[in-house]
């Protein structure tokens, strides 16, 4: 059916509560997509183009299901301005499964790339796993205000990286917002800092999944934190790779 592989039966229901935004020009994939998400307990929308996105848009929103081929204003750019405009969790999905687009969809901020044609079970756990990473302080034991405060800040060499907002702050003071991938890249190995972090670990943590060989998704991350802690990111002073094995970041970490 169309480019999604036919729908497997699941006698496991969920009830997530999560809006979903499906934005896909073939009507009959938007709405299987849709059908198949509600069915597992997700609340779900459906837009056939970029206007259509903007309309349906709103605070509510969870996560955005986002073809890469739309009339008029594609995928790519649609994900641009959205990733400039807030850090709402975008997983693109293609025909077009050629590995520059999937890189130049990670680039430019989506959390995760699904070729078609894809199983619906897998789109329902690549969801599960982009929502996943979002810290949730609703988790956390009872802290003294302050307290809580304090420990949601990850801090080194000057750099503050706010667990909650996923705000990075240098230490002259600017700041942005990292995606969500970004940001779990830099929290794990900020947590264990001068300590090499394997592709596998980071890919975990990250993207809820596996690294394979040839997917370069942690690399892209890895380019993007460069770019914003680095004066010369081909002489990186903090984010080390190694060779074979991984990532390492050579600075002290503590919880301020």
């Amino acid at each position: 059916m169309g480019d999604v592989a036919p729908l497997a039966s699941s006698a496991e229901q969920h009830d997530e509560s999560a809006l979903v935004l499906v934005v896909d020009d073939d009507d009959e994939i938007r709405e299987l997509i849709c059908d198949y998400l509600a069915g597992m307990g997700y609340r779900t929308r459906g837009a056939a183009n970029g206007r259509e996105m903007w309309g349906q848009l709103n605070g509510s929103v969870d996560l955005v299901i986002l073809d890469l081929m739309l009339p008029g204003e594609d995928g790519l750019s649609l994900c641009r301005v959205l990733r400039q405009q807030s850090s709402l969790p975008v997983i693109m999905i293609s025909a077009r499964g050629a590995s520059a687009e999937r890189i130049i969809g990670l680039e430019i901020g989506a959390d995760d790339y699904l070729c078609k044609p894809f199983d619906p079970r897998e789109l329902l756990a690549r969801i599960r796993a982009v929502m996943r990473r979002e810290p949730h302080a609703r988790d956390k034991p009872d802290t003294p205000p302050q307290a809580a405060a304090d420990e949601a800040v990850l801090c080194f060499a000057g750099w503050r990286l706010d667990l909650q907002t996923r705000r990075l702050k240098s230490p002259a003071g600017h700041a942005c917002d990292l995606a969500r991938s970004d940001f779990m890249v830099l929290k794990t190995l900020s947590e264990i800092p001068n300590r090499i972090v394997s592709r596998d670990e980071l890919s975990r943590r990250a993207f809820g999944r596996e690294y394979y060989v040839n997917d370069r998704s942690i690399d892209v991350c890895i380019s993007r934190l460069r770019h914003y802690l680095e004066d010369d990111a081909r002489r990186p002073r903090f984010i080390r790779t190694v060779r074979n094995e991984g990532y390492l970041l050579e600075q002290p970490s503590i919880s301020q």
